[in-house]
């Protein structure tokens, strides 16, 4: 067992201010695990809407939930949306003798009743498999590679990781998009995610991959939303100023898992990913994902001027405005891009998140920073 302190220091101070939390993120990341940690042993609070027996019993959800107290624990919410509105009730009842913690694997029934049901009674927690500072710092190389997902990352070899993440995606198709709600074709689906792992790291061009598949430029984007409202996909939107440049105005498209962007590109090993031509945007995907976990800024974007000049990552923390660039090199150097997207978009410093192991200055304001150094850094905010 990896532990998840973090994670649990969350819960257990949003369990402490709020009558309901949300603990949300795709399958197979660890939400169930983590959600028995806070319950007493063979305590009854625990149902999962999984199970059609408990999903039955929650037709009348309001007759099973009003009687308990303490912590009530409730999996897979999104199967049953009439829950929603029976929350909003027992949260708002004064002396507070129950406290919820509902998890959900994301669908959008479940974030729309939350945020009409539950506006300002919940508090929303979100979860991905294990980062850098859950698992030893040798195993670095291991998590890029394998992603994550706690079975994928703990398998006892590079093949039966590789033999999980087939079989999560397959599933993921095959079931898990029908059973939250996204009525779309898993074999399209497939082919869809597949294509899209050429554009890992590149700006979303959703007509290119609609012409691609035969389907209209509205269906591409409902394929991409269903991806990112199930945690797969990340959209990072473009920085945006009236700085007189042709600034580029769509998302950037990244996968939220290194391990499966590597399985869906057939890549099954070391070797095979050290010399596939994308092996410098997985890894900056991989780190993107480790930033943005650890700091958890209040706005994220990429800058991007049609003329040339970029920076990855733009984000805004504690006052401060930083610019990330991810550079897969054993000793990157200042470029004339970093200072110009440095003045446009104002950035306080910029940090060149890269491999290894020493931090340099580069120029003024610019620094060679390793990522495990820039993820170590981040405030333990709750």
């Amino acid at each position: 067992m990896i532990p998840r302190g973090s994670y649990i220091t969350r819960v257990r101070r949003a369990l402490g201010r709020s009558p309901v939390v949300a603990l949300v993120g795709p399958r197979q990341c660890g939400k169930t695990t983590l959600a028995r940690c806070f319950l007493d042993p063979g305590a009854a609070s625990y149902f999962d809407l999984d199970d059609p027996a408990v999903r039955q019993a929650f037709e009348q959800s309001m007759t099973v939930l009003r009687g308990l107290r303490g912590l009530v624990v409730i999996d897979e919410a999104q199967r049953q949306p009439a829950l929603f509105p029976v929350l909003r009730v027992l949260a708002d009842r004064p002396e507070r003798p129950a406290t919820f913690l509902i998890l959900g694997s994301a669908s959008p029934e479940l974030s729309r009743q939350s945020a009409e049901s539950l506006a300002g009674r919940v508090e929303t927690i979100e979860m991905r498999g294990f980062d850098l500072r859950e698992v030893p710092v040798e195993t670095q190389e291991a998590l890029w590679r394998r992603g994550g997902f706690p079975r994928s990352f703990l398998a006892a070899d590079e093949q039966e990781s590789a033999v999980w993440r087939r079989n999560f995606i397959q599933t993921f198709l095959e079931r898990d998009l029908a059973v939250l709600g996204f009525g779309l074709s898993p074999a399209l689906m497939g082919r869809f995610w597949t294509m899209l792992a050429h554009y890992h790291a590149q700006v979303w061009n959703g007509s290119e991959i609609a012409a691609s598949l035969g389907i209209a430029p509205n269906t591409a984007r409902a394929y991409l939303d269903a991806l990112e409202q199930t945690f797969m996909i990340r959209r990072l939107q473009p920085w945006h100023a009236n700085l007189g440049k042709r600034l580029v105005k769509t998302p950037r498209i990244y996968f939220r898992d290194s391990g499966l962007f590597h399985s869906l590109c057939g890549v099954e090993s070391a070797s095979a990913l050290l010399t596939h031509p994308k092996v410098g945007a997985s890894w900056e995907g991989f780190a993107l994902e480790e930033i943005l976990r650890a700091w958890r800024p209040a706005q994220a974007w990429f800058y991007a001027v049609h003329s040339g000049p970029e920076m990855d990552l733009v984000m805004e923390t504690d006052g401060r405005r930083i610019g990330v660039e991810f550079k897969r090199s054993d000793a990157p150097v200042a470029t004339r891009s970093m200072h110009v997207a440095k003045s446009d978009a104002a950035l306080d410093e910029v940090w060149v998140v890269y491999p290894g192991t020493r931090s340099y200055a580069m120029a003024d304001g610019i620094t060679a920073r390793p990522l495990e150094e820039c993820v170590g850094a981040a405030p333990d905010a709750g």
